[in-house]
Formats: structure tokens, C-alpha cells, sequence
């Protein structure tokens, strides 16, 4: 009897334990927009600010402390104040930079070691960053971000905007399927320091200069290599640009470059200063940008590098075409000197335009967020501007000295002089009916190549197909035809074809097109930057 009382308890035990385990929450994503992430930071010091002021003036040191996140504690965390302009001592909410542990590096809450907080100084709305991350995020890479309840030594210090670290191998392999490829970041603080016999107050302009030395005064090198790498991009770009595709995902710069102008984030590559960027270089040597601190975007940084900070009516009628003459700025000036290149952009604009704020998306985005954040918000100790100006920052202008535009305010205006503009006025390629072609019904012959067609309207003057084979290695380009001779029917009929013969017994493909007129770019899938066309032999043959 005591045998089989032992044995119940064993089993109630067990049913308890599974039962526990089956009712514990689950952890929080770190980087979920809808829910606001919990950090506590403990340290042993009360002059805890003074020391984090003193650390922030003299280099990387960090203060040592207890960090909790949603629960889960860091007993070896190290804490510093982040930040540029951002940044000011004595400033009771600075931005912060928490590495989890200086002890076991690898210790991390969900992959994440470095955790990067914002303080969203001049942005009474809470949104610039968060909201301005998962506009960039739809069409190039781009940090993720949400927002933090911070709590020092017991109180509530603020609500923060937690933002991914791009220097995070999470990110770069997310993106780049690497994460120990070369490295920088444009130096906000270049022009502090004049370096003899090199071209000063650059930033990251991306201006060449011969000397190498002379580009780690206007880049924070990340890695422990490829100086030499992006001092050939920059001559590339300045003195050999028909060959800058191999050196500058061109795509990529594009978006970046037509987000900026369109949301006008002026505290970038397209504003006063050349900065606020990443560049990394992939597995096929070509560096991508990696846009970076939407803090001051949307009006919130008003000067284009020439004459006074821009009003409201000339943030809102910014010039799509911003530097298009300016040398000073050579991945404008230089790429956008390319027909082809200037196009592209145009039709990212066009389509930034189109998926946010034509739409409507971007005020119901707008105004979700803020719904979730109102009442951390309302209590937070230490905030910039008060309940009424957060709640009145979607629709106009807040504040006496620094004028930060509503966002409405700013992009409605913005969203009806873009479409009106004579550059963005006209309309792009359509694209319709994609399809590969299958066995023929009865047939016993099987398919043993991709014979791809497509239906493209609009005056379309050429479209290409970009196409890989069992998603190995990079995109390679070919010519669609519209002449009969590729089962496209009869010739200028708008039905475009071509044939993909696998050489090595590729069983699959993924594909996006590509068509050009006179005007823009259409492409499909209109999201080709994530999603592709797919096929395969099997499927072809059922």
C-alpha cells in the first residue's frame, strides 16, 4: 500500500510539474510592436547618473548593475548613456546602451546581447523611430523596434524605443546569411576632428580620398577588416561608376535614398550631414546601406545642407530630386545621373507612397501605436512633452522652439505634392498573368525546362526576368520577348516569354520580373524584395 502511495505521489508530482510547465506564459518577443517590453536596471550606486555622465565623456566604460527583462535577470549587465545629439549631461532620460553580460558574452535574452534604447528626444509623438523602422523594414533591410518601460533602482525612468543593433549577428544573418563580413558606420562626430592631408568634414558622404587613413576619421570601423574594400567602393562610385554594381547593392541604396526623401529623414545620408547609415559587405563583396536613428525623421531635422532650416511648407514640397547635382552627395548625384538608376528610385518613392500613406496605412499604423503606449506615456516621470502635445502630435506642430511637425501634418500635404509632381505623375509597367507552363494534358513528355510568360501593359520598352535555380547563388538576368518565338503567341501582342533551361538537374526556380517604360518601373511580385515567383519540375509535371 505504501508502494502504490509513493508511486500516486510520483504521478501527482509529475501532473503538476507538466501542468506548470504546460500553464507558464510564454516569454515575450523582444521585438513585438503590440507589446511594451519590461527592463529593470538595479545598480549599487545612487550617483548612478553622475558616473553614467563621466562614463559617456570619457570613451566605452560601462557601469555595472542588474538588469532585468520581462523576468529574466542579468546579474553581470553593463550600462552606459548612447547617443549624439541625443545625448546631454545631466539630462534626466539619456538614451542607454546595456550590454546583458561582460562576463559570459554569450549570455542573451532571446539571441539579443546588446540592447540599444532611444529616448525619442524631439518627437512628441513616440513614433519616429518605431514607426519610421517598420515603413523601411517592408523594402530593405532595416532594424527592428517596439517600445521599453525602464525602471532604475525601483522608479520608472521612462518609456524608451528599444531598437535592434544592426552590429547584432542576428540581424546580419538575418539579412545576409553572414555576420562576419566588413563593417562600418558613418561618424557623426567627423567633423570634430580635421585630419591633415585628407578631405575633412566628409561624414559619409562616400567622397573618395586616396589615403586610407583618411577614412577612419569618416567611418566607425565595426570589423577588423575591409578599409581598403571601402576606399574602392568610394572610387568606384566617384570615378568608375558604370561599374559601381559590383561593388554597392544598387537596389538597396535606392530604397534607402527614396525612403529618406520621402518620410524627409534629413538626419541622413540626404540631409545637412552625410550619417545615420551602416554599410556591410556581403559574401559577394558588395556593400548594402543600412539605414539607421529615424529619431529626427519626418520633418523633426529641418536643414538639406544649404541656407536655414527648412519651414513646414518646404519640408512638405522637399524636392524628390534633392541633390540630384550635388557632388558632395555621390550616391545621389552619381546614381541618380543613370536613366535606369533614376527610375528605380522614382518607383520606390512612388511605391512608398502608395503602400503607406495613399492607403491610409500610415495614420491607422499611427494611431494603433499610439494607443498602446498613451498610458505609459501619461505616466512616465521624466518625458519630453506632456499628454496633450503626445495626443496632438499626429495632427500638427508642436512646440515654441523646436517646431516638430505633425505627422499628418506634414505627410498628407507631402503624400498629394509627390503624386502631383511631374516626375511621379506617370505610371509604371503592368504586369499580370505570370505563369510556367505545364505538361500538356495526356501528354506522356514531361517538362524539363521553366517556359515562363507574363502579360505587361503600359508601353513597356523592355522586360527582363531575374532568376535563380534551387535558390543557389545570386540572380541572373535575362531578356523576356514579345516576338513569337518563345510560345509568347504572336508577335507586340504584350504577352512576354522566355525559357530557363536548367544545366545541371535544377529541379526548381525562383523568379521576379522586371519591366521598364518610358516613365518608371513596375515589377512582380510587387514585393520582390522578400517574395519571389516559385516553381518546380514536379509540380510542372503533375
Amino acid at each position: 500500500m505504501k508502494h502504490f502511495s509513493f508511486i500516486l505521489f510520483v504521478f501527482l508530482l509529475g501532473s503538476i510539474s507538466t501542468a506548470s510547465a504546460q500553464n507558464k506564459p510564454a516569454p515575450i518577443d523582444f521585438f513585438a510592436m503590440d507589446k511594451i517590453q519590461d527592463i529593470k536596471i538595479n545598480f549599487k550606486q545612487t550617483n548612478w547618473s553622475y558616473i553614467l555622465d563621466s562614463l559617456r565623456f570619457n570613451g566605452d566604460g560601462l557601469l555595472s548593475g542588474v538588469v532585468e527583462i520581462n523576468g529574466m535577470r542579468f546579474e553581470n549587465a553593463g550600462v552606459r548613456y548612447r547617443g549624439f545629439k541625443s545625448f546631454a549631461p545631466n539630462n534626466p532620460r539619456n538614451p542607454l546602451h546595456i550590454v546583458l553580460d561582460t562576463k559570459d558574452k554569450s549570455a542573451n535574452y532571446q539571441g539579443v546581447q546588446v540592447v540599444k534604447l532611444s529616448n525619442t528626444l524631439r518627437d512628441p509623438s513616440m513614433l519616429r523611430e518605431v514607426l519610421g523602422y517598420e515603413i523601411a523594414r517592408s523594402y530593405m533591410p532595416a532594424p527592428k523596434a517596439n517600445f521599453a518601460k525602464v525602471s532604475v533602482n525601483g522608479k520608472y525612468y521612462g518609456l524608451y524605443a528599444n531598437i535592434e543593433s544592426v552590429s547584432d549577428a542576428n540581424f546580419l544573418n538575418r539579412y545576409f546569411a553572414s555576420a562576419d563580413n566588413a563593417l562600418f558606420k558613418a561618424n557623426q562626430d567627423a567633423g570634430e576632428k580635421q585630419t591633415s592631408g585628407c578631405k575633412n568634414n566628409l561624414f559619409g558622404s562616400l567622397e573618395y580620398d586616396n589615403q586610407i587613413g583618411c577614412y577612419e576619421n569618416n567611418f566607425e570601423k565595426l570589423s577588423d577588416h575591409g578599409t581598403k574594400d571601402l576606399m574602392e567602393l568610394t572610387r568606384i562610385l566617384n570615378q568608375e561608376t558604370d561599374k559601381i554594381e559590383t561593388v554597392l547593392n544598387i537596389d538597396n541604396t535606392l530604397w534607402m535614398l527614396a525612403f529618406n526623401n520621402v518620410v524627409v529623414n534629413l538626419s541622413s545620408y540626404t540631409g545637412q550631414h552625410s550619417v545615420n547609415y551602416y554599410l556591410y559587405q556581403d559574401d559577394d563583396g558588395r556593400f548594402t546601406p543600412i539605414i539607421w536613428d529615424l529619431n529626427l525623421a519626418f520633418g523633426s531635422f529641418k536643414n538639406i545642407g544649404s541656407g536655414s532650416d527648412l519651414k513646414l511648407k518646404g519640408l512638405q514640397d522637399l524636392d524628390p530630386l534633392l541633390h540630384v547635382e550635388n557632388t558632395t552627395k555621390p550616391l545621389i548625384s552619381k546614381l541618380l545621373s543613370d536613366p535606369e538608376y533614376k527610375k528605380v528610385y522614382l518607383t520606390h518613392m512612388k511605391n512608398i507612397l502608395q503602400d503607406w500613406f495613399t492607403s491610409g496605412k500610415f495614420e491607422k499604423r499611427a494611431r494603433e501605436l499610439q494607443a498602446i503606449i498613451r498610458s505609459a506615456v501619461n505616466e512616465d516621470p521624466n518625458k519630453y512633452y506632456s499628454i496633450a502635445e503626445f495626443d496632438a502630435s499626429i495632427n500638427k506642430t508642436v512646440g515654441k522652439k523646436s517646431k516638430i511637425p505633425g505627422l499628418l501634418e506634414l505627410m498628407t500635404r507631402r503624400t498629394s505634392f509627390l503624386k502631383a509632381h511631374p516626375e511621379l505623375a506617370v505610371f509604371p509597367p503592368e504586369i499580370s498573368q505570370v505563369q510556367v507552363e505545364g505538361r500538356k494534358p495526356l501528354s506522356s513528355q514531361k517538362v524539363q525546362q521553366f517556359h515562363i510568360t507574363t502579360k505587361v501593359d503600359k508601353f513597356p520598352k523592355r522586360v527582363e526576368l531575374y532568376y535563380r535555380l534551387d535558390g543557389k547563388g545570386s540572380y541572373t538576368m535575362v531578356s523576356m520577348h514579345d516576338d513569337g518565338k518563345f510560345d509568347d503567341g504572336t508577335a507586340n501582342n504584350n504577352i512576354y516569354g522566355v525559357i530557363i533551361v536548367p544545366q545541371n538537374g535544377e529541379q526548381s526556380i525562383e523568379y521576379y520580373i522586371v519591366a521598364e517604360n518610358p516613365g518608371l518601373i513596375g515589377y512582380s511580385p510587387a514585393n520582390y524584395m522578400w517574395e519571389k515567383h516559385k516553381s518546380t519540375l514536379e509540380a510542372l509535371n503533375k
